[in-house]
């Protein structure tokens, strides 16, 4: 597939547009988030794949901030192309976009390395703030796909075996909730310094876990509605 030629939005040098690459085997859905994302003047849409394979080549080739993916494509699906990405390109983010909210699919391409899972039938305004939260570095995962994440959780909280202080647990939610380190800082009213001095101390304290099972932790201590 070739690259698509994008019209130049008015952002500035320093809050450019969030460059997004789309594929999806299926013209209609690549039609529809195209028209939504054409709305929003921050993202742009750089490219797009009809299979995993081309998807691979053409984030190598157009540098995109996101590669938003379907997970089941002809050639190569979803959770081989992620896993070629965190290979040969691990500063991209992959955004899986699914009908599925199996929680094997879920588990499979946040192994591979995708940072987010969304479905298909979600608003425009969550798919574009995924795609902003993993843009920035972030994890997102859709409401209905939480759950099915780590499996059924606990109806009350566990003893914290980890130590962790009031700041920490409330940056483990954050964290858990897929809001990037400007967020967390805005929320809480602290720098995004500090916000990343707290994500160190954490992962020092609970493992250098992945994205699912800082979810598990969080949600094992009760931090989660």
């Amino acid at each position: 597939m070739k690259p698509m030629t994008a019209q130049a939005t008015s952002a500035t040098a320093a809050s450019r547009p969030v460059r997004v690459l789309l594929a999806d085997d299926h013209e209609l859905v690549r039609d529809g988030i195209r028209a939504r994302l054409h709305k929003v003047p921050d993202l742009i849409v750089v490219g797009e794949a009809t299979n995993g394979r081309d998807a691979v080549d053409l984030a190598s080739e157009l540098n995109p901030d996101v590669l938003l993916m379907d997970v089941s494509m002809p050639v190569m699906n979803g959770l081989e192309a992620a896993m070629q990405i965190r290979k040969t390109r691990p500063d991209i983010g992959v955004l899986i976009l699914s009908i599925y909210d199996n929680p094997e699919y879920v588990r499979g391409v946040v192994q591979a390395g995708a940072r987010g899972y969304i479905l298909k039938d979600i608003s425009a305004a969550e798919m574009i703030t995924a795609i902003n939260s993993v843009a920035s570095g972030g994890y997102y995962f859709s409401s209905a796909v939480g759950p099915t994440l780590v499996g059924a959780g606990t109806s009350a909280p566990v003893e914290d075996p980890y130590g962790l202080t009031e700041r920490e647990r409330q940056v483990l939610k954050a964290i858990a909730s897929g809001q990037p380190n400007k967020e967390v800082a805005k929320e809480l009213g602290i720098s995004v310094r500090t916000v990343e001095s707290h994500r160190l101390n954490l992962r020092e304290k609970v493992g250098n876990k992945n994205a699912a099972q800082l979810y598990k932790v969080a949600q094992d201590l009760g931090l989660l509605d």
